[in-house]
């Protein structure tokens, strides 16, 4: 890795950076004195899902970085546009675009619906798709140039298909965003990585879905941050087209003891999906 504080001015464009992962990664960065950008729908706090993009705003402002709160719905490609410009218009360029963003329906090809369908492959993949090439003339101007998109590595066990093809497909194209631009996006010295995690992770998208017990075998969001933390230290020359596992990042940083991210230490911690 680079030095300590490489993060330090840089531009962060996160998106749904309300709660959850991507809170944990938006206050991570802060404390390296980043400009970070919460671009999230939420601006009114719902009664079962804490946080607001102008929450984390304060919470990223009083972890010493300087926070830009936008309301935006990835699946609108304009809205998508208008936030890009609004960020340079604040600060300048875009160093980093983390697609952090995403829905989940798990149910098989019998009864999803089409607007199920479009919805999850709309936030997951297209949003994905629309949000780097929104960033893309920004990025090549940065010294720093980094894509993170919160996608899994490409698990063809047929159980992963079969159970919620319409989710698998719209994370796998995620992945395959980070695949397929690697060598186009390195000549312009802009390095682009998958990361997801080994454990389920406590967010209330997964509390909304299996109830707020699930949380007893799930790790905190704070491992996904430290990892993403560490890859992005790295030179964008240095580190692109990888599928990373949140636990297998900290292993190479000499980081092998993962007790302080579990929820509930007493309980078995559950794999996430697509892994093995």
């Amino acid at each position: 890795m680079q030095n300590k504080n490489i993060l330090k001015n840089k531009t962060i464009f996160i998106t749904g950076a309300s709660r959850g992962i991507g809170r944990s990664m938006a206050l991570k960065f802060a404390k390296d004195n980043a400009n970070i950008i919460i671009a999230s729908k939420t601006t009114i706090p719902h009664h079962t899902l804490p946080g607001t993009i102008f929450t984390v705003a304060q919470e990223i402002e009083d972890n010493g970085g300087k926070a830009l709160p936008i309301q935006l719905d990835v699946q609108n490609v304009n809205n998508i546009k208008q936030a890009i410009k609004k960020t340079i218009n604040i600060f300048g360029g875009i160093d980093i675009l983390i697609n952090n963003a995403g829905a989940i329906n798990l149910k098989n090809i019998n009864d999803i619906s089409t607007k199920e369908h479009d919805l999850i492959n709309n936030i997951n993949y297209k949003a994905t798709f629309f949000t780097i090439q929104s960033c893309l003339q920004y990025l090549k101007q940065s010294k720093h140039a980094h894509i993170l998109n919160i996608s899994p590595p490409i698990n063809l066990n047929a159980h992963w298909l079969n159970n919620h093809l319409s989710y698998t497909i719209s994370k796998y194209n995620m992945t395959l965003c980070t695949l397929g631009l690697t060598h186009y996006l390195k000549k312009y010295n802009i390095a682009i990585n998958s990361l997801w995690p080994k454990t389920i992770i406590a967010t209330s998208a997964i509390s909304w879905m299996m109830g707020k017990q699930i949380f007893n075998h799930c790790r905190k969001p704070d491992i996904m941050s430290d990892a993403a933390y560490m890859i992005l230290h790295h030179k964008p020359t240095h580190l692109t087209g990888n599928t990373f596992i949140d636990e297998d990042v900290l292993r190479t940083n000499n980081i092998n003891n993962f007790d302080k991210y579990a929820y509930n230490k007493q309980k078995k911690i559950y794999k996430d999906l697509f892994i093995d």
